[in-house]
């Protein structure tokens, strides 16, 4: 038994944000059904090469696809059927782009008035940015985001999708609030958010203490100094990080590890307020200490010392770290015609309703059993690439 068993989605959702709100519901128990437009589908299927890349499978396991032009009449008319048995909707479109299919919110609660419907948007579904395309880089630049991670002095784009996935984790926690409301109320209702939104409201903490301190708005350096973060490489140049955050304890250790015990007395570094001061002697010394060693040795040191310590791992040191796979969260899947592939697993584990994990469907490999579900002909809808009558 899963946590969502019984709880029906509908996606009407492409590329990152939208595919991940119900990829999280997916992992919980929901029946995802992805709609998808003929002949290809959700152009994420071929980021890569054929049509079934791993990216879009990481973001689209466990559902189901139906292919329907959603610009047909009857393409229309099963996409509303499904809607109007569903409990949740997802869909990542520009604003007003639903209501042009006959799909928006207002055009589809009066038949299924205890439907939840997720809208995931750039800027928002209103305001004098609501209208502008929104992608990952966008939102990470404009939220401030991208500021607190880059060096201002010398920009660059991140290699990870992070307002994208923002979006999609804000969009399944506000979908789960709105499902606990309707079990008390019976009632569904509109959720929306947008990259723009959840990535700002992920900056809480250094927007709130820019907002109480006023002056320069924090940068990525801003927390390094703070939190006593340095990162150092060894004899070799392979990287490690050490994060000493408040406790005084890790200042004494960390110079216990590393044969520095003369230094508790420094006046430079008697308190945490002084070690932030002369952050530049610290982190020198340390260059100067871990370039005569290996990193296995200085971690097993640090370690041994309880210093918050760890190497800076690439994604292949990840796949092959103990504890990863003492957690299990490489996994392995296989589709009956596409064959194996490794995923990563849910990031929560519970206890009495375990999370799942199965492979993503084929463009449309459920369309003749959804509408079957449906009570339609299986020939309604026509395979891909044959043109449906347009509305």
């Amino acid at each position: 038994m899963t946590a969502l068993k019984g709880v029906k989605v509908v996606e009407f959702a492409n590329y990152v944000a939208g595919p991940y709100t119900g990829a999280l519901l997916s992992d919980l128990g929901a029946e995802v059904i992805k709609v998808e437009v003929p002949p290809h589908g959700d152009p994420y299927r071929g980021w890569a090469s054929g049509n079934y890349s791993s990216m879009f499978c990481s973001l689209n396991r466990s559902k189901r696809s139906i292919l329907a032009d959603l610009k047909s009449e009857r393409g229309l008319e099963v996409a509303r059927s499904l809607v109007a048995d569903a409990d949740i909707l997802v869909e990542n479109s520009r604003p007003g782009a639903m209501e042009r299919l006959g799909l928006g919110y207002e055009q589809v609660k009066g038949d299924n008035p205890g439907l939840i419907y997720c809208s995931i948007t750039g800027f928002g579904l209103s305001g004098p940015d609501h209208q502008r395309p929104g992608y990952d880089t966008v939102g990470q630049a404009t939220s401030g985001l991208m500021s607190l991670l880059t060096d201002l002095d010398n920009p660059q784009p991140m290699g990870i999708s992070l307002s994208d996935h923002l979006a999609g984790l804000f969009a399944a926690y506000g979908v789960l609030a709105a499902l606990a409301a309707r079990s008390r109320t019976g009632e569904g209702q509109r959720v929306d958010t947008s990259l723009l939104q959840a990535s700002t409201t992920f900056l809480a903490e250094n927007m709130a203490r820019f907002l109480r301190d006023g002056g320069q708005p924090p940068t990525r350096y801003t927390r390094v100094r703070t939190a006593q973060v340095y990162a150092v490489r060894d004899e070799s140049g392979a990287p490690f990080v050490v994060h000493l955050s408040s406790p005084d304890k890790f200042w004494r250790s960390l110079l216990q590890a590393i044969d520095r015990s003369e230094l508790v007395d420094d006046e430079r570094f008697t308190n945490r307020g002084q070690r932030i001061v002369h952050r530049e002697d610290i982190q020198a010394f340390l260059d100067e200490t871990f370039a005569t060693g290996s990193r296995a040795m200085w971690l097993k040191r640090l370690w041994a010392a309880d210093v918050p310590a760890a190497p800076l791992n690439t994604l292949a040191d990840v796949v092959e770290d103990d504890q990863i796979r003492h957690l299990g969260l490489v996994q392995e899947v296989e589709h009956p015609t596409a064959g194996r592939m490794q995923l990563l697993g849910s990031g929560v584990n519970l206890q009495g309703t375990p999370t799942r994990l199965e492979p993503a469907p084929i463009a449309g490999e459920d369309t003749d059993s959804i509408l079957a579900e449906l009570g339609f002909p299986q020939d309604y809808l026509p395979p891909p690439g044959r043109a449906m009558t347009r509305r």
